[in-house]
């Protein structure tokens, strides 16, 4: 098995179009085309990971989080991030980071914790927009279902819980060849009506190319016609956080101990309690202050998130509860995630979760 197999299956599951700006996603060190002996997965891909992956025969790293974020002017080992790239490297150990992608779909990252919760009726807090494009085309009636078999097997037509949705109109298409045209149907020089079905389908805007080039492969005209629409509708399988209901209210109090026994914390930052029942419960693993307003609006009685500043618990303005869990805490089921998404896909491959902690913070609680 090639790495490339590996990242074909991670890449399905958070496409890399849906990471951040910022962000430095994909494969860091190594060569995709290299057989793959092992995978260790992990938070972070750190020195001592790279030694346990030396260890166990393993020659890919899958970690949340990039070891490489800007560029490297050097590589002389001055500090943790050149000294496991050149580890990898004199290693021939691949490192592949997949981490805001990973964070932005449904399924990633939130889920996890949501699970540990057992959130209910669960949404994306803040989707992202301009995230899809509509796909028309005009197709014979003999070969619609071919054509519309070819766009769903290419990834359109989803829509939240709901596969191969398109929409569908009946009309009469014209057209006249030319001498050096091989029609589908009729003659050169002379104006032909075809009965035509207009097909309509979304489709993330990212596949866009993809999904053209398997509709000109399945569609029987020389020359053929469609459009590609960007819509300003949000994509709300895609985007930031997420918001859900406890199966039953608890309260304040009850929550921050749950939240203290599920995520095994010491201790959790926390605003003022507000003495109110909690159903509603807004997240999201590592750094989420961004989204304290959206939480707001979302009618959440708690936040859940890391990496709250001094100032930003201000946010909070006395609306909701900011529980502020630790980074590592938030995001530490992220290696079952990327455990249980690669051992589904390779049930008898290597895959194993790395043994290394990788929490550089520690909390002196005696």
């Amino acid at each position: 098995m090639k790495i490339s197999d590996i990242i074909y299956t991670l890449e399905s599951f958070a496409p890399p179009a849906y990471q951040e700006s910022y962000d430095n996603a994909g494969l860091i060190t190594g060569n995709s085309s290299w057989d793959c002996t092992g995978i260790i997965c992990a938070l972070d891909a750190t020195e001592a990971v790279v030694e346990e992956a030396v260890k166990k025969g393993c020659n890919l790293i899958v970690a949340h989080h990039p070891i490489v974020f800007g560029g490297l002017k050097k590589i002389t080992g001055k500090n943790y991030v050149e000294q496991t790239i050149i580890a990898a490297i004199k290693q021939d150990i691949a490192i592949y980071a997949i981490h805001t992608n990973l964070d932005n779909v449904m399924a990633g990252v939130n889920s996890r914790i949501a699970d540990k919760l057992g959130l209910e009726n669960r949404t994306i807090l803040q989707p992202k927009p301009a995230q899809l494009v509509k796909l028309c085309t005009f197709v014979p009636d003999e070969q619609a279902d071919a054509v519309r078999n070819a766009l769903f097997a290419a990834g359109a037509g989803h829509i939240g819980n709901y596969s191969e949705a398109s929409f569908n109109t009946d009309g009469i298409g014209t057209y006249k060849a030319n001498e050096r045209a091989n029609p589908y149907a009729g003659k050169a020089g002379k104006r032909h009506e075809e009965p035509e079905v207009k097909i309509e389908v979304l489709l993330p805007a990212y596949l866009q190319n993809s999904l053209v080039k398997a509709l000109l492969a399945a569609h029987p005209y020389e020359e053929v016609a469609y459009d590609l629409v960007p819509l300003a509708n949000a994509n709300k399988e895609v985007g930031s956080g997420l918001v859900g209901q406890l199966p039953q209210p608890l309260t304040e109090v009850e929550l921050l101990h749950k939240l203290k026994a599920s995520f095994g914390l010491s201790v959790v930052r926390h605003t003022p309690l507000l003495q109110k029942p909690v159903s509603t419960i807004a997240l999201c693993g590592g750094a989420g202050s961004f989204l304290t307003k959206a939480a707001i609006a979302a009618g959440a009685q708690v936040f859940i998130t890391a990496d709250v500043k001094y100032h930003e618990f201000f946010d909070a303005n006395n609306q909701l509860v900011i529980a502020d869990i630790g980074h590592w805490e938030s995001e530490q089921f992220t290696i079952d995630l990327l455990f249980d998404i690669l051992i589904a896909k390779f049930p008898t491959f290597a895959v194993q979760k790395t043994e290394v902690r990788t929490n550089p913070v520690y909390y002196f609680c005696q």
